[in-house]
């Protein structure tokens, strides 16, 4: 909107206006924020008042959107929605393809709001173009148009199709021919019976554009029934067409042929900006043939994807630059044909300029102007309360542009500019009000204080239109412009370097053709503040605490409010609580406490002071030592093999001299960043150059340098780039050089490899030095690799044990480096020689025997251990068992054996190297297994602290051990200890200790071992009781008891409680 008076008021978008003069408030109060007009403030406040009380009219919140209805729907009710707000509220109406509905005329119509529902909706009479109006006594607005579309699948025709025959090789089109439908529909192909679908491929395609399958070569595989599926987008409905049979013709096989393109897009392809267009094509031939695409004049969109075997160009998010020609290529060995078309996108208008609402005097010019952009370009038109708007008399239409000359109260109302091309239309809406009032003053009378010496500006700004005429006066006079006082063209009253005698009352008074009004202002000038910041610069260590104290001097009619800033930003106490405390000494001082100072906290610090009158600001700075900042970037000048020249820039000192730099370095072999040393040593901190020394050969670095000061070291540099030193001659010979055992005849030498930090150098290798202890020229070998720690050395002639001098050495292709020190290394003594001797062996159980033996002579090849070897008779030595012993033992109890079996047992000794020769094999049989029947029919007396317990005798079968006698197993119930007593009898006398529960068990005893366990027996005792009493077995209770004296005894089969 462009006018052409200041007068003209817009009260949706008015900007604040700043003043720079006197303060303007109706109650005195201590501001806290830069001076500002009362005026203007009160006035900003009354315009723009809120929306809740203002009367406009109607603005749109919700208009109508495209709706799609299933036909088939059980309701068959539509909702189109709209909604505005205006005030008053607007009422609504709506229209059909430009026809108004009369809901009155026709009850299938109703108006819920601003929503109007159908029932019983049909695609014959509801199909069209819907368009909201919404209007109140401010105006009219039409909604954007919706169209209703009704979506349904009819069905196939159920008349049978014909069957199709070609020949092998042949090329066929199967058509759908699809039933009628709304809106699109999805094709797929039942190959024979649902839900064997047709897959896609190079050979087969589906189009999605006419539904029909196409097959470019017809194999056997191909003949059967095809029927057509087709499924609605909206409705998910589906429906199948007849079959459609498909044979082979006996008359031959099809020959090669070129390719024939039968589906492909349009020659034009129209698109909108932002959808996904498929672009279809696919070609008959024999081979199959190969699709390409291409744009021409361009290339392809890298988010183009190819589809279905190529046949189909899918490009996502369609854009302008996305338009052109494309061709589609089909080819094969007998040829190849082409189609192209054209892609062109268009956009739907989208608004770059809008109007907005305006309130104008009357007799004012109204100029606006909407512009939107689109693809065809848009055209516009305009309406006024939802008519056409055209030129004529004091309106001038040119395209987006509208002029009303000289506006009247009819000009009032609801406006719009519409833009459109084929693809779509677009609305802008705004309201025109022309106001027409007498002058009226929100505040009268205000009150202005003012400093002396300063500029005040008294302000008159009156409502009322058309724009009123202002004159002032003081007192009776009207007050005359001069060099002091000026009238301003906004009405304010300017008066330069106020003074004590400017104060009084000064009245503005407005006046129009409609009305006029006055409004006063009444003027007091006060002594200018003075504010004093103390200390204005002070210097403090990090971790110190300061105070700042400010202190304001001013009229003391007047209050005074402070605030804190630093470097020109409010403090925040709340936030920054922890350093900053705000303390209010005096009325008039405030302090601000820094505690525990940080680097940080260096900078300005501004107090200011204002009071209804002034403001003042007043700063001190903070200075803050500490230690000092990183320095600059770190430069690597020269590198050598031990040495790196490095250079930097100086960082902040933080107000402390940097007394010295430490430079360290870091590397793949060092624990993080070490101290380096340096030339020179110190580095001081005039310095900015230094040579780190002693550095390891052929090593990458990365280098930083620290400063320190006075009060500290400060934070690192950032590192310099990786460099690697020169190569070098190794410096560290191989430690720990040692060596021996191995195979006879073997001298077997060993070492610490030595870290790849110290091999100075590519090419890095071992030499390994040697000779008899006594002779004198040394034997060198070469080992190439570093990673090795160890050589053998294999000479027939050396007897074992041979003494040897053996020292290491390392070198890389710079040259050889030192030696290790020369160690004696003896050789191999080799495997055992000789096997052991007297071995014996024999059975201790059913299961296990017991071989003894006597090493071999004391010689070379002694033995660290033996391993024993055991077969059954019968069986191959090779499927045996071994067992070694744990240390140099000369006998073994063989464990886990068979019963009454002969095992074959041979003994060899081992070492390190090897194993020596076994001795001949020995023989030892098992004893038979222990009897399986345990003790039965346990009997008992006790009295006392004896009992007397007796069992029946076990008797071992044929393939058992003969018992030998009987362990009876008595244990305190609680503790793990058992007492065992063994005899040769079936019976014993057992003496238990007053008090307790006892858990007796007896097994049997033989030379294969120890027997199955009876029952248990339980006897629960207490002093003074005699008692007898026997069991049959575990399931069976006591048969008689007999009591004496004062002693219970109870007998409990465990199993059978």
């Amino acid at each position: 909107m462009k006018a052409d008076s200041s007068s003209v008021l817009n009260s949706r978008s008015r900007p604040r206006q700043h003043h720079s003069g006197g303060l303007v408030t109706t109650d005195w109060p201590a501001f806290s924020g830069h001076p500002l007009s009362a005026l203007s403030l009160l006035s900003s406040q009354e315009d723009y008042r809120s929306e809740e009380s203002e009367e406009f009219g109607p603005v749109f919140i919700h208009e109508p959107d495209d709706v799609i209805s299933p036909l088939d729907s059980d309701e068959k009710k539509v909702v189109m929605h709209c909604e505005a707000r205006g005030n008053p509220p607007p009422t609504y109406s709506w229209y059909i393809n430009g026809t108004e509905v009369d809901a009155e005329a026709d009850y299938r119509y109703r108006f819920i709001d601003g929503n109007l529902i159908i029932t019983n909706a049909s695609e014959i009479t509801d199909y069209g173009k819907y368009q909201c109006k919404a209007e109140n006594s401010f105006g009219t607005v039409l909604g954007r148009e919706a169209l209703l579309q009704f979506a349904y699948l009819g069905a196939f025709s159920g008349k049978t199709r014909g069957g199709v025959s070609v020949r092998e090789g042949q090329g066929v089109v199967l058509m759908c021919s699809p039933p009628p439908h709304s809106p699109e529909i999805i094709y797929s192909w039942v190959f024979n019976e649902f839900p064997s679908f047709v897959a896609e491929d190079s050979r087969r395609f589906i189009s999605q554009d006419t539904g029909n399958l196409y097959i470019s070569k017809v194999q056997p595989s191909d003949v059967g029934s095809y029927i057509c599926l087709v499924k609605n987008t909206v409705t998910n409905a589906r429906v199948l067409s007849p079959p459609t049979p498909l044979t082979l013709k006996t008359d031959g096989v099809m020959g090669e042929y070129e390719p024939k393109i039968e589906v492909h897009f349009p020659t034009s392809v129209l698109a909108s900006k932002g959808v996904t267009v498929r672009l279809e094509c696919f070609a008959l031939g024999n081979p199959v043939p190969t699709i390409t695409w291409r744009k021409i004049n361009g290339n392809i969109p890298k988010k183009a994807r190819l589809r279905k075997s190529q046949a189909v160009l899918e490009i996502p998010n369609i854009q302008l630059e996305d338009s052109g020609t494309y061709e589609c290529k089909a080819e094969n060995p007998r040829g190849g044909t082409a189609f192209k078309g054209h892609l062109q996108v268009y956009t739907l208008p989208q608004w770059v300029r809008m109007i907005n609402d305006t309130q104008m005097d009357s007799g004012e010019k109204l100029q606006w102007e909407c512009k939107a952009m689109g693809r065809p370009r848009p055209t516009y038109h305009w309406l006024r309360n939802g008519l056409p708007l055209t030129s004529q008399g004091r309106v001038e239409i040119v395209n987006g542009e509208l002029t009303i000359h000289k506006v009247q109260q009819t000009d009032s109302g609801m406006y719009q500019c519409v833009a459109g091309n084929k693809y779509g239309t677009i609305y802008n809406n705004a309201e025109l009000k022309i106001l027409a009032s007498a002058p009226v003053f929100v505040h009268n009378p205000i009150r202005v204080i003012a400093t002396l010496g300063k500029d005040v500006s008294l302000e008159c700004k009156p409502r009322a239109s058309p724009k009123p005429r202002v004159t002032w006066k003081s007192g009776d006079r009207r007050i005359q412009q001069s060099r002091r006082i000026m009238l301003l063209r906004n009405n304010t009253l300017r008066i330069v370097n106020s003074s004590r005698a400017d104060e009084g009352s000064y009245v503005c008074r407005a006046e129009n053709q409609l009305g006029s009004a006055e409004m006063t202002a009444i003027l007091w000038v006060k002594e200018a503040m003075r504010v004093e910041l103390s200390p204005n610069r002070v210097e403090v260590t990090v971790g110190e605490s300061v105070v700042l104290s400010c202190k304001a001097t001013h009229d003391t009619s007047l209050d005074v409010a402070f605030q804190w800033f630093f470097n020109q930003k409010p403090i925040n106490f709340q936030q920054d609580g922890g350093h900053f405390e705000y303390i209010q000494t005096q009325s008039s001082t405030v302090d601000l406490m820094i505690r525990s100072i940080l680097l940080k906290h260096a900078g300005k610090y501004g107090c200011r002071a204002q009071t209804s009158a002034d403001t003042v600001f007043a700063e001190a700075e903070l200075l803050v030592r500490g230690p000092p900042g990183p320095p600059g970037v770190v430069i690597v000048e020269e590198i050598t093999d031990t040495t790196a020249t490095l250079s930097w820039t100086r960082g902040l000192d933080n107000h402390s001299p940097i007394s010295t730099y430490n430079l360290q370095a870091r590397s793949p072999f060092s624990l993080g960043w070490q101290t380096v040393k340096t030339d020179p040593d110190p580095v001081t901190g005039d310095m900015e150059s230094a040579m780190a020394v002693e550095l390891n050969p052929w090593v990458e670095y990365e280098f930083r340098v620290v400063a320190s000061n006075a009060i500290g070291t400060g934070d690192p540099s950032a590192p310099s780039r990786g460099v690697r030193t020169k190569e070098a001659v190794p410096a560290v010979a191989p430690a720990n050089v040692s060596g021996g055992n191995g195979r006879r005849h073997e001298l077997v030498i060993s070492w610490e490899p030595v870290s790849e930090e110290f091999q100075n150098g590519e090419g890095f290798g071992y030499i390994v030095a040697f000779r008899a202890n006594g002779t004198r020229g040394w034997k060198e070998k070469m080992v190439t690799s570093a990673d090795s720690t160890t050589y053998k050395y294999r000479d027939e002639t050396f007897p074992p044990l041979t003494p040897f001098e053996v020292k290491v050495g390392v070198y890389n292709n710079k040259g050889d480096g030192p030696f290790s020190k020369v160690v004696i290394i003896h050789s191999a003594e080799g495997e055992p020689r000789d096997a052991p001797s007297d071995v014996k062996a024999y059975s201790i159980s059913s299961s296990e025997i017991r071989v003894t033996w006597k090493p071999p002579n004391p010689g070379p090849g002694r033995p660290r251990g033996y391993e024993v070897s055991y077969w059954k008779d019968m069986e191959q030595e090779e499927s045996g068992k071994k067992q070694r012993t744990v240390k140099n033992e000369t006998s073994m109890v063989l464990t886990g054996l068979e019963g009454n079996s002969l095992y074959l047992i041979s003994v060899k000794g081992f070492n390190s190297i090897g194993q020596g020769p076994a001795t001949a094999a020995v023989t030892a049989n098992t004893r038979k297994s222990p009897p399986a029947q345990p003790p039965t029919n346990l009997m008992w007396i006790q009295e006392g602290n004896n009992v007397s317990l007796n069992w029946d005798p076990v008797k071992a079968t044929d393939n058992e051990s003969d018992v030998i006698g009987y362990m009876v197993l008595l244990k305190q119930e609680g503790r793990g200890h058992n007492q065992v007593t063994r005899t040769i009898n079936p019976s014993t006398m057992l003496s238990l200790p007053e008090g307790g529960t006892y858990i007796i068990e007896v097994r049997a005893l033989s030379e294969g071992g120890e027997g199955a366990l009876s029952s248990q027996v339980r006897v629960v005792t207490s002093s003074g009781v005699r008692a007898k009493s026997n069991q049959c077995s575990v399931h069976c209770l006591p048969q008689s008891l007999t009591w004496t004296a004062l002693l219970l005894v109870l007998l409990v089969p465990s199993a059978s409680w």
